[in-house]
Formats: C-alpha cells, sequence, structure tokens
C-alpha cells in the first residue's frame, strides 16, 4: 500500500529550514512519505538533501525576493516561473496530501503551483511581522501558523491562530560536560554563545574578535562565526574556540553556555528561550532588513529576556558592557525564562498541519 505523502518546503537560511527539520521525525511517525522542494545552492540542500536521508529532495528555480534594486529584479521573475513550472510537475506527480511551508523565496513558486493543483497549503511564520515571501503566499494557503500572537494582526483572522514556536527536542538534550570537552573550554570561566545566523554576522565577528583579550578577562566564548568566516590566527586562543556551523553538537554547547550574543532571528531566539539561556540581542539595522528582528527583540526585551545591544551603535567597548551587564542580570532573567511556556512539541506542530488536510 502506497504511503500517503506530504511535500515540505523553506530554505534560504536555516530559520526557513529549522522548523522543517523538527517536524520531520514527528512525520515518519504518522507514516508519511516526505518530500521537500527547495533551491539547487540554498542551506536547505545541504541540512535536508545530505542532513535528511529518508527526505527525497527536489531543487527548483527560484529568484530572490529583494527589496532594493538589482538588475536581477529584472531576470528573477522567469526563474520564479520557471520554478513553478517545475513544482508544479512534482506535485503532479507526488499528488502529496499537504504541504507545509515555512516560507522563503524558493516557498513562493511551490505555492502558486500548489494552488493550480489544488493542494492544501500550511504556511508559518516565524517573526513578528510576516516576511515577504509569506506576504506573497498568504492569498493561496489556507491556513498560517504564526509564533507571536502579534502576528495575528497582519493575517486574515479566519486563517490563522498562533501556535507559538517549534523547538528541536535534541536542544534538550544537550549535556555541560560534553559542551566544555567539545569545545576544549573548561569550568574557570563562565561561556558566552556567539550565534550569528547561518551565515554568519561580520558585525559581530569584527566586535567580538576587535576586543577578544578584555572578553576573555571575563568569559570564555564559543563563537559560530558562520560558513567560510573562520580566522585561523585565532585557533590557539586560549578560552576561545570557533565554528563556522554546528549542527549535531549544538545542544550541547548551548548546554555549556551561561549566556549568548546572537542576532534576533525568531527561531535562534526562541531556542535559547527553551533552553533557558539570557540573551545580548544585536538585531539586524533596518537599513539592512525589513526591521523583523528589531521586532523581535524588542518584544523579547518586554518580556525580560534579553537585552538589546542596536546594531549602530556595537563596538568593542559597547559590546563588552553588554555582556557584563547581561552578566549581572542573568538570574532575574532565568527566573522570568522559567515561568515561560510559548512553545509546540514538533508532534502538536504535525497535528496542526494536518488537520489541515482537505482540497482547497
Amino acid at each position: 500500500m502506497k504511503r500517503p505523502v506530504i511535500v515540505l518546503t523553506g530554505g534560504g537560511t536555516a530559520g526557513h529550514v529549522s522548523v522543517n527539520e523538527a517536524i520531520i521525525p514527528a512525520i515518519l511517525e504518522r507514516g508519511y512519505e516526505i518530500h521537500y522542494i527547495g533551491s539547487h545552492e540554498g542551506i536547505e540542500r545541504d541540512l535536508i538533501g545530505k542532513g535528511h536521508p529518508e527526505v527525497t529532495y527536489h531543487a527548483i528555480d527560484s529568484g530572490k525576493l529583494r527589496r532594493y534594486f538589482s538588475m536581477k529584479n529584472f531576470t528573477d521573475p522567469f526563474r520564479v516561473g520557471a520554478g513553478v513550472l517545475q513544482a508544479l510537475s512534482i506535485l503532479m506527480k507526488l499528488k502529496p496530501e499537504i504541504i507545509f511551508s515555512k516560507g522563503g523565496f524558493v516557498s513562493v513558486p511551490v505555492v502558486l503551483a500548489a494552488k493550480l493543483v489544488r493542494v492544501p497549503v500550511v504556511a508559518h511564520e516565524s517573526d513578528v511581522s510576516p516576511g515577504l515571501a509569506n506576504k506573497i503566499a498568504l492569498p493561496f494557503v489556507k491556513h498560517i501558523f504564526t509564533v507571536f500572537e502579534e502576528t495575528l494582526a497582519y493575517v486574515p483572522a479566519e486563517r490563522s491562530s498562533c501556535a507559538g514556536a517549534i523547538i528541536r527536542p535534541e536542544l534538550f538534550e544537550g549535556d555541560r560536560k560534553t559542551g566544555l570537552r567539545m569545545s576544549g573550554l573548561s569550568e574557570d570561566k563562565p561561556v558566552v554563545i556567539v550565534m550569528g545566523g547561518s551565515q554568519g554576522s561580520a558585525v559581530l565577528n569584527d566586535a567580538l574578535r576587535g576586543n577578544l583579550p578584555k572578553l576573555l578577562e571575563h568569559f570564555q566564548i564559543i563563537h559560530l562565526c558562520g560558513k567560510g568566516n573562520s580566522d585561523e590566527s585565532l585557533d590557539q586562543t586560549e578560552g576561545y574556540v570557533q565554528f563556522e556551523y554546528v549542527t549535531e553538537g549544538l545542544p550541547h554547547l548551548m548546554a555549556a553556555s551561561k549566556f549568548a550574543l546572537s542576532r534576533a532571528g525568531s527561531n535562534a531566539i526562541f531556542e535559547l528561550l527553551a533552553v533557558r539561556i539570557p540573551m545580548l540581542l544585536v538585531p539586524l539595522s533596518a537599513e539592512k532588513s525589513r526591521g523583523d528582528q528589531i521586532l523581535n527583540a524588542r518584544h523579547f526585551k518586554k518580556l525580560g529576556f534579553a537585552h538589546i545591544l542596536n546594531e549602530e551603535d556595537i563596538n568593542e567597548e559597547s559590546l563588552l558592557t553588554g555582556l557584563l551587564e547581561l552578566a549581572e542580570d542573568c538570574p532575574v532573567i532565568v527566573e522570568t525564562m522559567e515561568k515561560t511556556d510559548a512553545t509546540k512539541t514538533p508532534e502538536e506542530m504535525v497535528n496542526l498541519i494536518l488537520s489541515c488536510r482537505t482540497n482547497v
């Protein structure tokens, strides 16, 4: 008997993939055959295509959605059109019961193709304000789940609900001693984990490395610097370790960490909240983004989970001051975090997705 099929999509950044990764085991337990539609070169190809052999990966063309002028804005619509045709062919062959879209530019052709073959689409929005891909997809989706209650003001009330953040269960299985052993650090000083997103952050990397000796007087540092951003000259620095990107070992590194210095992408900060790590957030500036990380960071600060250091204000001195102030407030922040549960298990999220399985 042929197994029922579900299609997942989303990509461009790790944040558009991590939720899909989290729900894959729960979907497999339901007896579904999983197919993933992503881009040819995005991070989703490595994380899903190579990291999950139990999932069949399909690559399609997709143009990038830009808010700034670029000559590629004139050619990428043709790539989106090609992606729609490719996704259409895949969906007609697979005949999935439902599609789950995490957003990112590669999801747009998939959602448009799904509408043509009348396959229901469930979308998920992690930020306070919807991303551009989800804004485009919104008229074509059956339901959109949000992480923040505030997001419901931006989406149709009759087709939306707040589900909270979906946290990978393995994050709760981290072991502090294993994390310290992995990083070569000790129990002598508190550990700060620095997370600049899957591509890394030049702003965080430069500010951190520019004041490393003074920072190491107070802290040990696990630096997730992003692909291609490691600095070999710092490899033997006592109390400092750098990784370009970590997947399987991340729970242990987080368990070894007392504080976090992080960008304010929704998935990352909810994971830090889930494992009770106080954070100093440096959101992407409005000049570099649509302002979603600024809204995320302000929300977390308002709830007492984080401090904020604006990107425009970051320098060697302000970074040290910000981390020292965070360390001082750590007990209060952890106490506040322990009173909060704003997450869904992957199993709960899969239940919500499958509840939308009727033709559109």
